[in-house]
């Protein structure tokens, strides 16, 4: 006859039919909550694109590409700088994915001109270039570009920089766009932007931004300067906001373009 009930280890209660079937409804139940967790951790936000290059067979295979993931939507397309800065403004999307060397106007002026226009202050710019080292993207950043992209990157990569750009993030490293910078800065002609003169700054602020642009994190400047960092954040947003920079790419580049910092000479 086979036992309608076992000892329970530790104790003196029974492994009733009941107990049984009320622990499997918690086992189910915390399943579920970690099922569900998962999905939304794994949930994002849609993220609006507009593609743009001058050559329709790239337009159209980035469309198929990032049409297959569910939360990019490509809204529109355009073949040179001028319809992209038409098109951002038609349909306000979230990233746009910029070409560099285009005809009627370039992916550089385009930047800038959607940089530039207020009613496009949620729009973000990724740049797409065909080498990882390009004068151009220098430039580009100095436009106002959240960050550059290979054309031949992989298909995740792309739609993780288009994330990470949609959420008002630099795409790459400050270290790397350090880098970038000094390999072009020393060359051009010094151009400081009067409307981003670092008088404004104070003293702290100015050491927070030489850190930021000899490529520290906000937890390697905390932990250089003995601050939180909370703090460091708060720092580094007040800058930006003094010096109308969009992210910390660019607030490399307007180091650099104010000899804050020099090309070539590491931090101490």
């Amino acid at each position: 006859m086979a036992k309608e009930s076992e000892p329970l280890l530790g104790g003196t209660e029974l492994y009733t039919q009941a107990y049984r079937e009320v622990q499997q409804r918690l086992r189910e139940q915390s399943a579920a909550a970690a099922r569900a967790a998962d999905e939304a951790a794994q949930a994002k936000d849609d993220v609006r694109v507009l593609v743009v290059d001058d050559q329709d067979l790239v337009r159209s295979g980035f469309r198929l590409v990032l049409s297959s993931y569910d939360h990019v939507k490509v809204v529109g397309e355009a073949g040179d700088g001028r319809e992209a800065v038409e098109k951002a403004r038609e349909l306000l999307p979230d990233v746009v994915l910029m070409d560099i060397r285009m005809p009627v106007e370039n992916g550089i002026d385009a930047t800038a001109e959607i940089m530039a226009d207020s009613a496009l202050s949620g729009v973000r710019v990724l740049i797409l270039t065909t080498f990882d080292i390009d004068e151009y993207v220098y430039d580009a950043l100095s436009a106002g570009a959240s960050g550059f992209m290979l054309k031949d990157a992989e298909p995740d990569d792309i739609v993780d920089a288009i994330d990470v750009v949609a959420r008002g993030d630099a795409l790459i490293q400050p270290s790397i766009t350090r880098r970038l910078i000094e390999t072009f800065v020393s060359s051009r002609p010094h151009r400081a932007r009067a409307s981003a003169s670092l008088s404004v700054l104070t003293e702290r602020e100015r050491e927070i931004l030489t850190l930021v642009a000899h490529g520290l994190t906000n937890d390697e400047i905390a932990g250089k300067l003995v601050i939180s960092p909370a703090t460091v954040k708060t720092h580094v947003a007040r800058v930006m906001s003094k010096l109308g920079a969009h992210d910390r790419a660019q607030l490399v580049v307007l180091a650099y373009e104010n000899g804050l910092v020099t090309p070539g000479r590491a931090e101490s």
